[in-house]
């Protein structure tokens, strides 16, 4: 569980990112779940745009992907989702 010093870094570092993944009107599955946690192991810290035509909102979707991939929600900002997971092999974010 991130504490709110945490979050606020992991805000001010992901400020600067573009989103990598996009959820569409198929919504979320095994396979975006899969890649999400593989792009979370390789870079810890990533944004998810939800498109207009997505069938869930946004909420649910970020609740299915943090509980997919293991992955601490950082904020929900309009339609855009960032995510945090700790690396295992490559750590390169210390949390304060």
């Amino acid at each position: 569980m991130l504490t709110g010093k945490q979050k606020r870094f992991l805000r001010s570092k992901a400020h600067h990112l573009n989103p990598i993944f996009q959820v569409g009107k198929g919504g979320v599955n095994e396979n975006m779940v899969k890649q999400v946690s593989d792009a979370l192991e390789a870079r810890e810290l990533i944004k998810i745009s939800v498109l207009q035509n997505c069938e869930d909102d946004k909420d649910t979707v970020a609740a299915e992907l943090t509980e997919g991939s293991q992955a601490e929600l950082v904020q929900i900002i309009g339609n855009t989702i960032v995510l945090y997971k700790e690396s295992k092999d490559h750590k390169e974010i210390v949390l304060p």
